[in-house]
Parts: C-alpha cells; sequence; structure tokens
C-alpha cells in the first residue's frame, strides 16, 4: 500500500500540462492550393480560457492607414484606437460582432473599446474611403498571423482540437471552423479554407 508520502513524491514527479504539449505548424491553403498569408489562425484547447479581462490592444492609424491591418485578439480585449496622423479620423463599423462609431478626433480616445463577441469586424474612416481594416476576435488565447508560406507555429496537446480561420480574401465575413489532429510526436497539419 502507497503511503502519502510516496503518493506526494510520485505527485510531483508527472510531468505538468504544458510539458505535454508539442510543437505544431498549422498551414493555411486557399481553395486553390495557394499557401495564405496573413491570416488569422486561432486554435481552441480544452481547458484553455475562452475570454480574457484584463488583456489590451492597439489599433492605430498612421499614414491615413490602419496599422495593422490585421489585429487578432481574444474575447473581452479592450481595444484603443490611437490616431497617429496629423488629420483627423472617425472610425466605424458595422460589423454584427461590434458596432463602431469613434467621430472625427485625433490623438487617443479616452475610452478603449471591448470586444466581447468572437468574429470579425470590418472597419473603415468615414473620411478616407481607403482605409480599411479587420479585427478578429477568438475565443482563445492561442492565436497567431500566418506568415509568408501560410504557416503559424504553436506549442498544443496532442489531441483533436477546433480551428477557427479567417482570410482577407474569402468570400465569407466570418471565421471558418476546422478540425485540426495533432498527434503525440506534433509537425505540420495543412487545413485548407473554403471560399
Amino acid at each position: 500500500m502507497m503511503t502519502l508520502r510516496r503518493l506526494a513524491v510520485a505527485a510531483l514527479a508527472l510531468p505538468p500540462l504544458a510539458a505535454l504539449a508539442v510543437p505544431v505548424t498549422v498551414q493555411l491553403r486557399g481553395p486553390g492550393g495557394q499557401p495564405l498569408a496573413d491570416a488569422a489562425v486561432a486554435v481552441e484547447v480544452k481547458g484553455r480560457p475562452t475570454k480574457t479581462t484584463t488583456a489590451k490592444a492597439e489599433m492605430g492609424q498612421r499614414d491615413r492607414q490602419f496599422t495593422p491591418q490585421l489585429l487578432i485578439v481574444q474575447t473581452g480585449t479592450a481595444v484603443n484606437f490611437p490616431n497617429f496622423d496629423t488629420v483627423r479620423h472617425h472610425v466605424y463599423s458595422i460589423s454584427p460582432i461590434k458596432v463602431i462609431d469613434i467621430k472625427l478626433y485625433s490623438g487617443t480616445p479616452t475610452e478603449p473599446i471591448v470586444f466581447d463577441k468572437p468574429g470579425v469586424a470590418a472597419l473603415g474612416c468615414n473620411i478616407h474611403d481607403r482605409m480599411s481594416a479587420h479585427i478578429i476576435v477568438v475565443d482563445t488565447p492561442t492565436f497567431a498571423r500566418t506568415d509568408a508560406k501560410g504557416q503559424a507555429t504553436f506549442d498544443l496537446p496532442p489531441g483533436e482540437h477546433v480551428v477557427k480561420a479567417w482570410h482577407a480574401g474569402q468570400k465569407a465575413a466570418t471565421l471558418q471552423s476546422l478540425k485540426l489532429d495533432v498527434p503525440a510526436a506534433g509537425g505540420t497539419s495543412t487545413l485548407t479554407l473554403a471560399d
């Protein structure tokens, strides 16, 4: 029969959950097989928090452009909209996940905007029609933007996970759900977005 002391020593010898993670590269491809650079990729892992109350992010305006063009945040993130230009901007979004109307301003608005629903928010400026950007809101802290090869690398536990992905070239203005099977040894998984 195992004593409490032996049980405690055995429990200490077990690797923590983070140590069970393996490196996984997710490669996103379009319907024609082309790699999708600058796509949003988020991996929903059971047990990881879906929302945050402390995260902050920034969607600036510089040289009459939004910067960055694609911002990925976890649900509950407070986003500031600083204007670094010498001209004023009027930032708006009529997207279902968040309606925004920051009237003509310079500097930084006093209150950030909290993105509390997952999905895609398209941004524009009522003064400068060529300005556009997207904020992708995901229910996971595990997300990235794909590189020029359409790849993003994560440390994930082996098993089945859900990937939420979006690319500016797709017709739908919603995140697509894809299945991701992570083998015990990790590796590369190629996922294809529908058009």
